[in-house]
C-alpha cells in the first residue's frame, strides 16, 4: 500500500533507505548531511527552517521523498525573494510561512524530488509537485519554492504553474588537462600572468598548503576550520552564522569520507582553509576562512589548489559556490541555475511571473556575454 506523508525530519527516516533514493545525486542530499543539520540545531526551532520532508512509502519502504522545509524567513536560501516578501507585505499579503524544497544554506544544484531506481520519474515528480501545491493550499501558506533543481524537474513542474527563475554561478570544467599548466595555457596572457603572480606571492610568503581528503583529515583540524568559518561570517556585514560547532563535529564523525580540506599552515598552525565536499566526478567549495591575512591566499586556497586537486584526480567539474564575478577572471565560466516558484495569491503570482520573465531574459543574455568574454581562449 502506497502512503504519502510528512515526516518530522530526515533524521527520523532510515538512513540507508533515504540514501538509496539519493544514489549518485548531490552529497548535500545525503542523510548524513541533512540529519546533522537537524541534530546540531542549525535547522529546527528558532532557525526559520522547520524540517517537513515529504515521503512516499510502499509497503512501509521509502520509494520517493522531497527535502521540504516550512520557512518563516528567507535566510540561507541563496535564491533571494526578499523583494517579493516586501511587496507582499506592502500589499497586505502574508508571505510567511512558506514551503521550500532544497538544502539549507547550500546553493548547489541537485535532484529535489528523490525517486527509487526504476520509478516512472516524470510522473512521480509531477505527482509530488501537485502534492506540494495541495499542502500549500491546505496549510494556507504563501507558496512553494524549489531551489537549485534539475532540468527534468523544471520540465515536469512548469506545466503545474511553477514559474522558472534563472540564476548564474561560475563553474570550472575539466577539458582533459594533464596538469595545472595545461589549464593555465588556456588563459589569455594577461590573466595567465596575473595567476602566476598571485601564486608566486603566496609561495614567497612562507605559507605551507596541504590538500587533505577523507581519512587524511585529522580530528584536530575540525576546530580550526570552524574558527575559519566564523572568521568569514564575522568579517562581512551580510554574514550570517548558519552552522555551529556541533555540526562540524557531526560531519567529522559521519561525513568525513566526502570532505576535502585545503588548509594553509604557518609555523605548523592552520591559518586558513576551505571546507570542500567531493562526490563522484565533482568537487563543491563550501566554506572559506582565514585567521591571518596573507595577500592572495584566498585565490590560492579556494580556487587554484582545488583545480589542481580536480586535475590530479580526474574530476570533471568544480563548483566553488555562489557569487563572485572575480571567478570569471580566473577561468570559471558562467552557468545557469534553475529554481521554481508558485505563489498562492493571484495578484502576487502574476506580478512575480512578469518579473521572472524579464529576469530570465537578462540572466541568459548575461551568461551568453560571460561565455563570449571568457578568460579562457577557445579550445
Amino acid at each position: 500500500m502506497v502512503q504519502v506523508e510528512i515526516a518530522g525530519g530526515v533524521r527520523e527516516l532510515p538512513a540507508a533507505e533515504w540514501n538509496a533514493l539519493v544514489g549518485d545525486g548531490s552529497p548535500f542530499l545525503e542523510w548524513e548531511w541533512l540529519a546533522s543539520l537537524e541534530e546540531a540545531g542549525c535547522v529546527g526551532r528558532g532557525s526559520g527552517w522547520t524540517p517537513r520532508p515529504l515521503v512516499v512509502r510502499d509497503g512501509g519502504r521509502l520509494v520517493a521523498a522531497v527535502p521540504l522545509y516550512e520557512k518563516t524567513n528567507s535566510e540561507g536560501e541563496f535564491v533571494f525573494d526578499w523583494g517579493w516578501a516586501d511587496a507582499a507585505e506592502r500589499a497586505g499579503i502574508p508571505y510567511y510561512p512558506k514551503l521550500l524544497v532544497g538544502v539549507p544554506f547550500t546553493p548547489v544544484t541537485g535532484t529535489r524530488v528523490l525517486t527509487a531506481p526504476g520509478a516512472k520519474r516524470p510522473e512521480t515528480v509531477a505527482r509530488l509537485g501537485a502534492a506540494l501545491l495541495e499542502l500549500c493550499r491546505e496549510g494556507e501558506l504563501s507558496g512553494v519554492h524549489v531551489n537549485f533543481c534539475g532540468a527534468d524537474e523544471v520540465e515536469a513542474l512548469r506545466p503545474l504553474g511553477y514559474e522558472l527563475r534563472v540564476g548564474v554561478q561560475y563553474h570550472w570544467h575539466n577539458a582533459g588537462y594533464a596538469c595545472f599548466d595545461d589549464w593555465l595555457a588556456r588563459f589569455r596572457s594577461k590573466r595567465r600572468n596575473q595567476i602566476r603572480r598571485e601564486r608566486r606571492e603566496v609561495a614567497e610568503s612562507g605559507v605551507r598548503i596541504e590538500t587533505l581528503v577523507g581519512s587524511e583529515i585529522p580530528d584536530a583540524l575540525f576546530e580550526p576550520m570552524f574558527r575559519c568559518y566564523l572568521a568569514t561570517i564575522r568579517s562581512r556585514a551580510w554574514g550570517r552564522q548558519y552552522l555551529n560547532r556541533k555540526f562540524f563535529a557531526l560531519v567529522a564523525a559521519r561525513f568525513r569520507a566526502r570532505l576535502c580540506f585545503v588548509v594553509a599552515f604557518a609555523g605548523g598552525e592552520p591559518i586558513a582553509g576551505t571546507f570542500n565536499v567531493q562526490k563522484g566526478d565533482a568537487l563543491y567549495g563550501r566554506y572559506w576562512g582565514a585567521l591571518r591575512d596573507v595577500r592572495n591566499l584566498h585565490f590560492e586556497v579556494c580556487y587554484y589548489r582545488a583545480v589542481e586537486h580536480c586535475i590530479a584526480h580526474g574530476l570533471a567539474r568544480f563548483e566553488p559556490g555562489a557569487g563572485g564575478d572575480y571567478k570569471q577572471m580566473r577561468g570559471f565560466d558562467g552557468q545557469p541555475t534553475s529554481s521554481l516558484h508558485w505563489l498562492a495569491e493571484p495578484r502576487l503570482r502574476a506580478a512575480v511571473a512578469r518579473f521572472l520573465a524579464d529576469e530570465r531574459e537578462r540572466a541568459l543574455g548575461g551568461i551568453e556575454w560571460l561565455r563570449e568574454h571568457s578568460a579562457l581562449k577557445p579550445e
